[in-house]
């Protein structure tokens, strides 16, 4: 797996990854950035959402759980002194569905969270502290 990333001036980045995919990072403002893209270090919270709500969403679909709707929000806090490291995570799940387990989805999640997330689990390794919950609604 490789990415490259290319300045393109101030606090602007232009990521292309392997898959052929690209990804505009900016700074923040006060920075030199211009707000034409996510900072880098929310570009790390989408990665761990993403990559928790993959595993979650693959769980629930072959425990045979009709759902509609995944929705993850991932909040973050940070170290006051530089660096400023993450030092607690938390994600919600927003789940949508028909009959769903709760049984199921908190399974699907510690799956997530203790085996399959390498983001998840890369981070806690490095010592951020990370927790979830849910809901689940009918659709």
């Amino acid at each position: 797996m490789k990415a490259t990333i290319a300045w393109k001036g101030d606090a602007l980045f232009e990521a292309k990854t392997d898959s052929g995919h690209t990804l505009t990072i900016d700074g923040p403002p006060d920075q030199g950035g211009k707000n034409q893209g996510p900072r880098p270090m929310e570009t790390m919270l989408v990665g761990l959402g993403a990559c928790t709500s993959f595993d979650v969403m693959m769980i629930l679909r072959r425990s045979r759980q009709v759902v509609s709707d995944c929705v993850a929000t991932v909040k973050a806090k940070r170290a006051d002194e530089i660096p400023a490291v993450f030092t607690d995570i938390h994600i919600h799940f927003e789940i949508k569905g028909t009959d769903v387990s709760p049984k199921q989805v908190e399974r699907a999640i510690k799956m997530s969270a203790d085996k399959y997330c390498s983001a998840s689990i890369m981070l806690e390794r490095g010592g951020v502290k990370i927790t979830h919950d849910y809901t689940i609604a009918e659709s």
